[in-house]
């Protein structure tokens, strides 16, 4: 399949606004929930710069789409990437800068925040969100197409058996041994960053 034989991506390269009106309408909510499930850490803005520069780079990098995975997955891989590049930001900022100094007499500092992770907790959730990313990279295609569209995109068997044109107990099978193979992969990620960051 070519992204020539897709009528609205066909439509969008053709420069219609329609078109990626329809496309941003109909993707939208779906990279949402799935950037939003990479990482417990990210607030609904987050999630939303993430998306905004998801869906740019889609803008300007729809031609490179060859269609050899159905163009929601190859959208979520971009998000997955634009997310990861967030996090990675945020990690740097929170290690080295980036945190303005407050004093405890300035009358007008906030309040510090009486619910939410705690930083070292925060820290270590976008740690293991990293390593999980990681896992996931590692695992390669098909099992990391599948695995993204069942938990990420919270797709249910039937809408990945109609984006992979598989049949549900072929879904169903492959995302088993998937998991199991996940799961020893993410085994030896997480026991090798066990490490804690030097203090700063």
């Amino acid at each position: 399949m070519s992204v020539a034989a897709t009528p609205l991506l066909r439509r969008c390269l053709a420069g219609e606004a329609s078109a990626w009106d329809e496309l941003f309408d109909t993707h939208y909510g779906p990279v949402f929930r799935f950037v939003h499930q990479l990482s417990g850490g990210f607030t609904r803005e987050d999630t939303e710069e993430i998306c905004q520069e998801t869906f740019v780079a889609v803008v300007r990098n729809l031609r490179d789409f060859d269609g050899r995975s159905a163009f929601q997955t190859w959208l979520f891989r971009i998000a997955a990437n634009k997310a990861y590049d967030f996090r990675s930001r945020q990690l740097a900022a929170k290690r080295g800068g980036g945190v303005a100094n407050v004093t405890l007499d300035d009358e007008d500092a906030p309040d510090p925040p009486s619910e939410g992770l705690l930083p070292d907790e925060a820290l270590l959730q976008a740690e293991n969100a990293g390593l999980l990313r990681e896992a996931l990279e590692r695992i390669g295609e098909p099992c990391r197409e599948i695995i993204e569209l069942r938990y990420f995109a919270d797709l249910s068997y039937e809408e990945i058996s109609a984006a992979l044109q598989l049949n549900a107990k072929t879904v169903s099978s492959r995302l088993s041994k998937c998991l199991d193979k996940l799961g020893e992969i993410a085994r030896r990620v997480f026991s090798a960053g066990t490490r804690r960051p030097d203090p700063v």
